[in-house]
């Protein structure tokens, strides 16, 4: 089993809220499943000065699960939710950002969903993968396609070798991303596709509506 890795909290980062004299921000606790280019992004999104100077927002990441499948990182969500509220550490909304995967789905998504459904876990679900989120801020992807096609196409747009990812390539876009992920969103209730046979999709865009100040993306 390959080693977890854990990114600690920014220096003077706290999951407690500060006590100032302005706003204060509301805190997000992201788990991922990937160890790098979700990460990656988030990071890019939190220096961004939308959110960056916005009182309510404060974003950390816990990797403590990364690399897990999403029942387990679900678990792994709904724990520290727990744990949080138990310390009284106030953490507004807990994330998962996972895959579906194609041709293989991971095994349980259904149930993930449903138990971050009743433990109140957010989820930001990518049709088959976080790639095609990342694709989304170059073109309106409609096409069906597996998580190899996703990554390549991700790399022809940004000049990767797939690993990492250089938010100012993203950032800039990130508006168009959404808006082609809430199309996608209509076209599969419209069509009556329903998870996990909706691909292409993203949830992605709903995690940047939340933190958000005026609850749409920044």
């Amino acid at each position: 089993m390959a080693r977890r890795t854990v990114q600690r909290p920014r220096k003077g980062g706290s999951l407690r809220r500060r006590t100032e004299s302005r706003a204060p921000k509301r805190t997000f606790l992201v788990f991922s499943e990937g160890t790098r280019t979700e990460p990656d992004y988030i990071e890019a999104l939190r220096k961004e000065s939308a959110v960056r100077d916005a009182a309510s927002v404060e974003i950390q990441i816990d990797l403590t699960a990364g690399g897990a499948v999403p029942l387990t990182l679900v678990n792994a969500a709904a724990e520290a939710r727990d744990r949080f509220s138990r310390e009284q550490s106030e953490i507004d909304e807990v994330w998962c950002l996972f895959d579906v995967e194609w041709p293989r789905n991971h095994p349980n998504l259904r149930e993930a969903r449903e138990k971050a459904n009743a433990r109140n876990v957010r989820l930001a679900i990518s049709n088959p993968c976080f790639e095609l989120w990342l694709v989304l801020h170059f073109e309106d992807r409609t096409a069906w396609l597996d998580s190899d096609a996703a990554r390549r196409l991700r790399c022809r747009y940004d000049g990767s070798s797939g690993k990492g990812l250089e938010g100012s390539k993203y950032m800039p876009r990130r508006t168009a991303a959404a808006r082609h992920a809430r199309a996608l969103e209509a076209k599969h209730m419209g069509d009556g596709t329903e998870f996990p046979d909706d691909n292409p999709s993203s949830g992605v865009y709903l995690l940047l509506e939340a933190i958000s100040p005026a609850g749409r993306t920044p």
